[in-house]
């Protein structure tokens, strides 16, 4: 009897332990910004027909409804201090002798997007930097001090965080499936005209129009690849939401081409799958967390092909591989003009 109990219990032991090893080895890790950012989980679902244009007449008025209640109203003040020299007192008595701090206050508006019920918010980083007071407004005129939780200057990118209730967050979409030709919707507060809703065309996609690396220093990498729309965007929507028809955020408005500083007829987005990296980073590590392949490249055109006999214009160029970067310890090397491995 002892004998048919041990054998039993070996065998129990037996099959626990590849059961216990698979549940081990298959167990996966939630990320805290998997569980904060909920507007991945809400679906409004309103369905578009096969050549992008709205459904109904009622597209347009279902996505704005549903996507004016989580864009905001983003203010700040910034605080600048100036020192004026006396050079008379600093020949008597050494350098800071006699001089007096000055301070400039000026204000400055944008708009953001509620991506979280818990109050995280995404907007430009342009909106609130050197900020020294943020405050956010919602839809209802509820207004909320709000805190910076990271920036990433690399895309134009900042997180905020409000306290309060719960927050209409908005559902995030793939920039992945947007379209050429397909329409779009920009919300945001141009001009501190609040809750303001125009429509367009996706223009382009992976629009790079070097505008990120006139606003960042020399330590910044930029990063761009901007839905480029004919959807009104002006000062004031930046941070603000690039909706497709089913009220779905697929980019955060950021720029505009313009030689006067008002919207001519070209406005760019970040898409969301970039802003959803770099959120949930944010969220997690506290910073974005990037690897570089430590080369050089550029789009390919004629002449690049005939200099270096390409077969045709597709793909990018690799120009240079930088020393001691991750492409030169792999192997890739540069040799008249040729890539060699």
């Amino acid at each position: 009897m002892k004998s048919n109990l041990k054998n039993v219990g070996l065998g129990l032991l037996g099959g626990m332990l590849p059961l216990g090893a698979y549940l081990f080895f298959n167990t996966t890790t939630t990320n805290l910004s998997d569980s904060i950012l909920d507007g991945n989980k809400n679906n409004l679902g309103h369905f578009t027909n096969f050549d992008g244009a709205p459904g109904s007449s009622e597209s347009f008025v279902e996505a704005s409804e549903n996507s004016l209640n989580s864009v905001v109203h983003v203010t700040t003040k910034v605080v600048t201090t100036n020192f004026q020299r006396d050079i008379f007192s600093e020949f008597f008595y050494g350098p800071g002798a006699g001089g007096r701090e000055f301070k400039q206050y000026g204000a400055g508006s944008g708009s953001g997007v509620i991506v979280s019920s818990e109050g995280y918010i995404v907007t430009n980083n342009h909106v609130i930097d050197n900020a020294s007071e943020i405050e956010v407004i919602l839809n209802d005129n509820s207004k909320y001090t709000a805190k910076i939780i990271g920036t990433d200057p690399s895309t134009d990118i900042a997180v905020l965080k409000i306290e309060g209730g719960k927050f209409k967050a908005m559902p995030i979409g793939n920039s992945d499936n947007v379209r050429v030709g397909e329409w779009v919707l920009a919300v945001g507060n141009p001009f501190n005209l609040t809750s303001t809703v125009t429509a367009g065309i996706v223009s382009a996609k992976a629009r790079n129009i070097n505008l990120l690396s006139d606003r960042t220093n020399s330590n910044v990498v930029p990063i761009e690849s901007f839905i480029q729309t004919d959807a009104a965007v002006n000062p004031g929507n930046s941070g603000g939401a690039l909706v497709n028809t089913k009220g779905e955020l697929i980019g955060i408005n950021t720029a505009i081409a313009s030689q006067t500083g008002s919207y001519s007829g070209y406005s760019f987005a970040v898409p969301v799958n970039l802003v959803q990296k770099v959120i949930s980073d944010i969220i997690d590590y506290g910073i974005v967390q990037r690897a570089y392949l430590g080369v050089q490249i550029a789009d390919i055109n004629q002449e690049i092909k005939e200099k270096n006999n390409l077969p045709n214009l597709k793909g990018v160029f690799l120009s240079k591989v930088t020393e001691d970067g991750s492409a030169d310890k792999a192997g890739l090397k540069m040799e008249k003009n040729q890539l060699k491995t």
